[in-house]
């Protein structure tokens, strides 16, 4: 905890004059929606991008798993108070005055998934009775009852601009359990780095050396391992103890026009059909392991990127190194959040791979 300053009554009139300064009129109306027409706002034009109610670019994929949508849809039918929704009037000359959902498209979504009959509950501690119910199987009743339900939301004005919408997703969601790292960054910072990181996430032969489950693939794990490996090929050495800032920073810095982004591909793609070739397993721990943990992945692939730096075209001097008490104690989970440790791995690899002692 940091020490605490003086307060004069200078600094407290330089404060309040910051606060006065730095405030953002946001203009908002409070609404209320019945479930049938959020969902009919968010469904009619989706296909071609035109609907009414829709997802940004900078939100994320389907999140929540179908037990989180079933306790979701049980708190709706027991009227249990549900969270406003967060949404921005688009200005006309942008998008013809449609609603850009800023924080709440996981429970729009379930609404949609459950009123078109994809959801089948499950889990339910308090309707018991309604496991392995779909919409349809709801009595008619019932059926209109739940469309009927309203929504409350939070409805920024056409005045709310781009930055006050990005800044409201931000502040809504830094430290939140919901949204990881990665899915801040996405919501938050945009350009030629993001999408390259975007791009190479997708990579067939990535994807096949580096599997990740369903879930962790919805949280944007992929493109996590993408940063990753940029952030400490380049910057290794001045890396901190805080992984998260430390990226944070790598991105920001390198986010424009003047990253290199052919390069960055073809370093990536070289490392990647290194490791097809000499690691029998990919990242993997091995050959039944799904998974692969971050800091495997980390000294191995930017190993591998750095001996390729030094030599382009090499053969490893050997790869028993790779199961060894050594390497496995350097790629544990507590080896993570050290400078010294950081580096000690990464060219622990390097060197293997190049024959240095």
């Amino acid at each position: 905890m940091p020490p605490k300053l003086e307060i004069t009554d200078e600094r407290k009139e330089a404060a309040e004059a910051e606060i006065r300064e730095k405030q953002k009129p946001v203009d908002y109306d409070t609404k209320e929606y019945p479930v049938e027409i959020l969902v009919q706002k968010y469904m009619d034009g989706k296909d071609d991008d035109t609907n009414e109610l829709f997802i940004p670019d900078y939100q994320r994929e389907m999140a929540w798993d179908d037990t989180r949508q079933s306790k979701f849809i049980e708190s709706v039918l027991l009227g249990l108070p549900i969270p406003y929704i967060f949404v921005a009037d688009i200005p006309d000359q942008e998008n013809e005055a449609r609603l850009e959902i800023i924080d709440g498209t996981q429970r729009i979504r379930t609404l949609v998934r459950f009123i078109n009959n994809e959801l089948i509950l499950d889990k339910l501690d308090k309707l018991r009775q309604l496991n392995g119910f779909t919409f349809g199987d709801l009595s008619l009743a019932r059926q209109r009852r739940f469309k009927r339900t309203t929504l409350r939301m939070i409805q920024l004005t056409e005045k709310a601009d781009e930055e006050v919408r990005r800044d409201m997703f931000e502040r809504i969601n830094t430290g939140s359990v919901v949204l990881n790292d990665m899915e801040k960054r996405r919501g938050i910072q945009r350009g030629p780095f993001l999408v390259l990181i975007e791009e190479l996430s997708k990579n067939t032969k990535f994807m096949k050396l580096c599997p990740f489950s369903e879930a962790l693939i919805l949280r944007r794990e992929p493109q996590e391992f993408v940063l990753r490996f940029f952030a400490y090929l380049n910057n290794y050495k001045n890396f901190e103890r805080q992984v998260n800032e430390f990226l944070n920073e790598y991105l920001e810095k390198n986010n424009n026009d003047k990253i290199d982004t052919e390069g960055m591909k073809a370093e990536f793609q070289s490392m990647l059909d290194f490791v097809e070739r000499y690691f029998p397993n990919g990242f993997r721990k091995g050959k039944k392991h799904t998974t692969t943990p971050r800091i495997r992945f980390e000294a191995i692939s930017v190993g591998v990127a750095l001996a390729l730096r030094e030599k382009s075209e090499f053969e490893p001097v050997s790869m028993e190194w790779l199961n060894s008490e050594q390497f496995k104690e350097y790629t544990t989970s507590d080896a993570s959040n050290s400078r010294p440790k950081v580096i000690r791995r990464i060219e622990y690899v390097r060197n293997q791979l190049l024959g240095k002692s």
